[in-house]
């Protein structure tokens, strides 16, 4: 079920109400500052970009710099990855970027946790918190902190190209969308937090069918994950 900042942050109707979120759900977690961006790439080397951050203004103009982004060893891990990077000092001294850190270290980003989302038609959405003190050496806290982010990192950027990239939004309206009874029962059901055999078992099919509906599902409604393709389901009044 929607609970919480994940619910807050997909009702987001605004950039500052989206911007308030994200820096409420990042200081829950521990973290200080937090930036969002969602990125649509229109053609080879031409992105457009758009940032939502609550980044000292002191440090704003760096933070900003795309040449700085192109240096950047958490920036490339996250263009060309989807599995998040936990990050400190020694992310940057291994890749020769070490000054790198120290002028970002002033400004509070010591250590930090990023990751992106990288979907169909050149679109991006990129998630970092940050923060002075050292991450958590518990595996299972840690565990527990990626797992929070990367699902709030789901419900974020579907408000975000809503909110703050309005034009990089997909077209689709559920008027040309044609889903089937099973296809729409099986994402109902994913929403419950159901695994793929609990709805085969709810829905008397095999989990291997279980997959195919959502597999199917995901593809008409243009996502990469059941769980982009569970929340454009509601936003298109497919599913409640």
């Amino acid at each position: 079920m929607l609970q919480g900042g994940y619910q807050s942050v997909l009702e987001a109707q605004s950039r500052d109400q989206f911007r308030s979120e994200i820096i409420r759900f990042a200081q829950g977690l521990g973290f200080a500052t937090v930036s969002a961006t969602a990125v649509v790439d229109h053609t080879l080397g031409v992105s457009e970009f758009e940032t939502v951050d609550n980044t000292p203004a002191s440090y704003a103009e760096h933070f900003l710099d795309k040449d700085t982004w192109r240096r950047d060893p958490v920036m490339q891990h996250c263009k060309r990855q989807s599995v998040p990077i936990v990050w400190n000092q020694e992310t940057y001294v291994a890749c020769g970027q070490a000054q790198l850190w120290e002028d970002q270290a002033q400004f509070g980003y010591r250590n930090g946790i990023a990751l992106a989302l990288h979907m169909p038609e050149g679109r991006h959405f990129f998630l970092g918190v940050d923060r002075d003190e050292g991450l958590p050496t518990d595996v299972s806290l840690m565990t527990r902190m990626l797992a929070d982010l990367q699902l709030f990192a789901v419900y974020a950027q579907e408000a975000a190209w809503r909110v703050i990239m309005p034009k990089g939004q997909d077209v689709l309206s559920s008027g040309t969308l044609h889903l089937t009874p099973r296809e729409l029962e099986a994402l109902r059901w994913t929403m419950d937090g159901k695994t793929a055999w609990e709805v085969g078992a709810i829905l008397s099919i095999s989990e291997r069918t279980a997959v195919l509906h959502l597999s199917n599902a995901m593809r008409k409604l243009d996502c990469t994950t059941k769980h982009q393709a569970v929340l454009k389901a509601l936003r298109l009044g497919l599913i409640r």
